[in-house]
């Protein structure tokens, strides 16, 4: 009975489908992909949050983002502690005054991921990430030293860090996440890779991938094919764009050479769930920086 329950559904909805325009149809799918909420990583306006947080995240909310994405934890040695001196209930609440929410934050764990490091810091900042109501408690990078040359054990090892800290992220109702630079993508012999370690030896369940599309690209990876590699994996994008005559020169969102409109018609493949417009280094004033980058991904991204 419910299998054909289910059938007679499927059916009703089909012939809808069949008596409406294309142009019906074309605008419902604009419309959908239309409500994608779009984020910033904060780190973009480390410098302002540290000079007036409170009126920086006001400015992000006028200017149309609708969450934010944290970074927790080295933000470096002048920096006020916990969110530019406010700790997480006071953030959280300066976020909801203001509108937005922050479903996911980069949290330094070195400390943990070294070598004989315990996981007490790594506790610490799980319940910071929990008590601001993220969903996903993302690392932002490995321990990499350019002077030695990587191994195949070590990043087995931080793989399976990765899933110990994946299971107590479980305990407080988050995800682990992992977000890339380029080196990630260099050759460790036989055609692997750091990345393609760090996918294949942790827990799909549990892990999760945070791809920043501007690295993936500079390193010489086409997001489409990652997509197809491992569907379903890459849950989060950092989307900057990339110069077009100096490819480590980071510039504002449609305003580069990284293809978005393909990449972006994947999103589904690729498993994402939340954006992120992120800018290293801004060469103009960052509030129209972030403006252009955000106008782009609702003007030609999501419509």
């Amino acid at each position: 009975m419910s299998n054909r329950r289910n059938f007679l559904q499927q059916a009703g909805i089909a012939a809808a489908a069949a008596f409406l325009s294309p142009t019906v149809l074309s605008t419902a799918l604009a419309a959908e992909k239309a409500s994608h909420k779009v984020g910033i990583q904060l780190y973009t306006l480390r410098d302002q949050l540290q000079k007036d947080v409170k009126g920086t995240i006001a400015k992000v909310a006028k200017i149309g983002y609708d969450q934010v994405e944290t970074f927790y934890g080295y933000a470096g040695p002048n920096a006020a502690p916990g969110f530019w001196g406010l700790d997480a209930k006071a953030f959280k609440s300066l976020l909801s005054a203001n509108g937005l929410t922050s479903p996911s934050g980069h949290y330094n764990v070195n400390a943990f991921l070294s070598k004989g490091g315990n996981d007490e810091v790594l506790k610490q900042h799980i319940e910071v990430a929990a008590t601001v109501g993220q969903k996903y408690f993302v690392i932002p990078s490995i321990p990499h030293d350019k002077t030695k040359p990587d191994s195949l054990d070590n990043y087995k090892e931080t793989a399976a860090k990765f899933n110990h800290a994946a299971e107590l992220c479980k305990k407080q109702g988050l995800t682990l996440g992992y977000h890339n630079h380029n080196f990630e993508f260099t050759d460790l012999g036989k055609g692997l890779t750091p990345f393609d370690v760090l996918l294949k030896e942790t827990d799909p369940s549990m892990v999760s991938f945070e791809l920043d599309l501007f690295w993936a690209v500079n390193a010489g990876l086409n997001p489409l094919e990652m997509f197809k590699l491992h569907p379903g994996r890459f849950k989060m994008w950092h989307v900057k764009d990339m110069d077009k005559t100096d490819k480590s020169v980071f510039t504002e969102v449609g305003t580069g050479s990284i293809n978005f409109k393909s990449i972006f018609k994947q999103a589904k493949l690729s498993g994402m769930e939340y954006l992120f417009v992120e800018q290293d280094v801004i060469k103009i004033d960052p509030y129209q920086s972030i403006t252009k980058s955000i106008n782009y991904i609702k003007k030609d991204l999501l419509t």
